[in-house]
């Protein structure tokens, strides 16, 4: 338990330039005190203390700001960066080595009330190992964002996300592909490290792009046919004129 301690410790050194002890991690940092927590109302819950479990989760949100159902499956060396109003629902699961920061959601899908579903059936993400998660973002349903993928701040994410991508937006959207150099290859909040557009700019700069040049063409084709398209509206009303003076 000592060893597991120290390696939560170290892994969130290795992940915030603010650490400067092992100490100041082990009495300031709320979310790796909520992981701590989380350990022990999850204990209960996998033993069906369910109730005691659940009043030790209510603890931890009351004193964290974060909030982990105790049926939740967290892995090793989870960062909860600053943490407050990070939610992460029951059936949750979360591998090693992940990061997310606050105001981050975990969240799930209701049954429909006459499908007859179980409660505790798969309703929540799966995050695998290395994920980065960036403040704000909300990752719903019971989805699986793959190994070292990154999500951007505030990204809706609804859909699968595959390994080794930074997806951002709303809905959330593939940035690019990248192979992360090595598992301590850190980005912080999940932004890319190059400058990436987003593609729902680019493909309305494409739509304005096109736009454009229709309308290029159409003054084209006005300018070309407006001599006799003016000389095709005025002829029958000419000639209109002249037989009502005849009449």
């Amino acid at each position: 338990m000592f060893k597991g301690i120290l390696a939560d410790i170290d892994s969130i050194k290795a992940r915030d330039p603010a650490v400067r002890s092992r100490l100041e991690v082990l009495l300031c940092y709320p979310g790796y005190h909520a992981v701590l927590i989380h350990r022990l109302a999850h204990a209960l819950w996998v033993h069906h203390w369910r109730l005691g479990g659940r009043f030790i989760s209510h603890l931890g949100r009351w004193l964290t700001g974060v909030e982990i159902h105790p049926g939740a499956k967290v892995g090793q060396r989870l960062f909860i960066d600053h943490g407050m109003g990070t939610v992460i629902g029951e059936t949750a699961e979360i591998g090693d080595d992940v990061t997310l920061y606050h105001d981050v959601t975990l969240g799930g899908t209701a049954p429909s009330i006459n499908s007859g579903a179980q409660v505790d059936h798969k309703r929540h993400p799966t995050l695998a190992d290395n994920v980065i998660v960036g403040s704000g973002a909300q990752i719903l349903g019971p989805i699986t964002v793959g190994r070292c993928a990154r999500v951007g701040a505030n990204a809706v994410v609804v859909k699968d996300v595959p390994p080794n991508v930074t997806v951002t937006g709303i809905p959330a959207r593939i940035l690019e592909s990248h192979h992360r150099r090595a598992e301590t290859d850190f980005v912080a909040y999940g932004t890319p490290d190059t400058d990436v557009p987003d593609p729902l700019i680019a493909a309305i700069e494409a739509l304005r792009a096109e736009v454009d040049a229709l309308k290029g063409r159409l003054a084209q084709v006005e300018d070309g046919n407006g001599r006799s398209t003016e000389d095709a509206m005025t002829r029958p009303r000419a000639v209109g004129e002249r037989a009502g003076r005849q009449a």
